[in-house]
């Protein structure tokens, strides 16, 4: 049976592994290779079960321990064009490593993966959706100021979905934060708040995901808690909790979580 291990979630480090101890896919290497290995360890995976690494897209809480941890362990890179030629340009990838990830998706260790286009300040910025050997499928998509329609269908129908809840809006305009980054965050390519998201989150139920994992939830500017409180407002008494659908709140750095499906 698969399992999601949210390894790390926030605005300081992303990082989500998709698969068992023996291989699976990781979406994402945002912190160094010395915490990236650790948290896999924690969960009882070793570095070398990575088959593939596929990154949303080029910020740095992303791609932190990028160029470290694909060295060692050897997995191909996988991404869009967009993200691929900033990892280039930058060093971060050695010659040979690197796929493009095109609309027909590719297969990695009896994973397959497709992505789809996410509204981010980011070039190729995308999320993807993995069908796993068990034919079970589930999707990463965080780092999106909307959801479009695309992102609605692509997402529709998993088995499990991790979905940001990135900010409160009243905790975002009242916090600390300079306006132009307020108006960044809640732009339509910035992130997704917790009402958006709690909004798609209730179409994802009605289309049969029954598990939903909230991430890359903002230290500043959102609480599990709040978080957690939006979205069972918006699903009101139409959905009951651990009958209709499994909720979790990816933590900003695993401890041992991981969630099957």
């Amino acid at each position: 049976m698969a399992r999601i291990y949210p390894l790390f979630s926030s605005s300081s480090g992303n990082a989500h592994f998709i698969g068992t101890p023996s291989g699976g896919v990781l979406i994402d290497a945002g912190v160094s290779y010395k915490r990236l290995v650790a948290a896999l360890r924690l969960n009882g995976i070793e570095p070398e079960a990575v088959r593939a690494i596929f990154i949303t897209h080029d910020h740095s809480d992303h791609i932190n321990g990028l160029r470290v941890f694909s060295k060692c362990c050897k997995a191909p890179v996988y991404a869009t064009f967009g993200t691929l030629s900033y990892l280039r340009n930058q060093g971060i990838l050695d010659r040979g490593i690197e796929r493009e990830i095109g609309d027909e998706g590719v297969e990695a260790g009896g994973f397959f993966v497709t992505a789809f286009r996410t509204p981010h300040d980011a070039p190729g910025s995308v999320g993807y959706r993995i069908h796993t050997p068990d034919g079970k499928s589930c999707a990463v998509c965080t780092d999106l100021g909307h959801v479009t329609e695309e992102i609605d269908r692509r997402i529709s129908g998993c088995d499990l979905v991790l979905i940001e809840s990135n900010y409160d809006e009243d905790m975002l305009k009242n916090g600390p934060y300079p306006y132009p980054l307020k108006k960044r965050i809640a732009s339509p390519t910035g992130h997704l708040s917790n009402a958006d998201s709690a909004r798609e989150v209730r179409r994802l139920i009605e289309s049969g995901t029954r598990r939903i994992v909230l991430g890359h939830l903002s230290r500043e500017n959102n609480t599990p808690a709040v978080a957690e409180r939006t979205l069972l407002d918006i699903l009101g008494a139409d959905f009951r909790r651990n009958v209709d659908y499994m909720l979790s709140v990816a933590p900003v750095e695993t401890s041992g979580l991981s969630i099957s499906f």
